[in-house]
């Protein structure tokens, strides 16, 4: 355990502090209860371990190009992007030109992004890219309105062959974090987890999932069904 999290207490014992009862409940239930919440303590411990991880990687790759970009208001370089930052995340969006509508999990991440990203850029710079034309990208935020979510065309589709998400066989989604320290742009953090890291019978999804609905989701007593996505239009 690291220093951070050293010298607490154990999880059943704060679970056993909780005085919060619900209506008509019986013996049975609380015990289960109880015992869950736990486990909830220690889930949340192993969060922010991971984070801790995460957050004392070792410099990562440097980043030699300046990619360039096709913004709402033009070309946009890459080290633009940071702003007034030194962080900056990037999510690449599956919207390619030949989709008619773009990947209902991805449009489902960015509504819920969206809905956060004037709070996410007081820390950290935010850009969502993707390969279809920004005429198109930008009539699409218009219809979802997403306000504050910055959108950029990767026209050249360079930087997503270089990250792994535009591939002969498609594109595919991707969150990357960089940063700027001393002038240096590095990649720092990306997501790594896919189908070869998936458990047998679920998604496979990331580890923070950065999707609310599946989190939510998974309060209910249905759980998330491993059959069902959700779509850009419902009708």
């Amino acid at each position: 355990m690291t220093a951070t999290m050293s010298g607490l207490k154990p999880a059943t014992e704060l679970a056993a502090l909780n005085e919060a009862r619900i209506p008509n409940e019986n013996e049975e239930y609380r015990r289960a209860r109880t015992a869950l919440l736990a486990e909830e303590i220690e889930l949340r411990r192993h969060i922010e371990r991971v984070a801790e991880m995460r957050r004392a990687l070792p410099p990562g790759a440097p980043v030699t190009k300046n990619y360039v970009f096709e913004g709402e208001n033009g070309p946009v370089r890459f080290a633009d992007l940071f702003g007034r930052h030194e962080s900056l995340i990037v999510y690449n969006y599956m919207f390619g030109p030949e989709r008619k509508r773009p990947c209902p999990m991805c449009t489902a991440l960015l509504g819920a992004l969206a809905g956060n990203a004037q709070d996410i850029q007081q820390r950290a710079a935010l850009a969502v890219v993707a390969r279809a034309p920004i005429g198109r990208l930008t009539d699409f935020k218009q219809e979802r309105g997403w306000r504050h979510l910055p959108l950029y065309s990767d026209t050249s589709a360079e930087f997503g062959r270089d990250f792994g998400t535009w591939r002969p066989d498609g594109d595919y989604p991707g969150y990357n974090v960089f940063t700027r320290r001393d002038g240096s742009i590095r990649h720092f953090w990306g997501g790594e987890m896919g189908g070869v890291t998936a458990d047998p019978g679920q998604d496979p999804r990331g580890a923070p999932d950065f999707t609310p609905l599946w989190n939510v989701l998974d309060t209910t007593p249905e759980g998330r069904d491993p059959h069902w996505y959700p779509k850009v239009d419902y009708d």
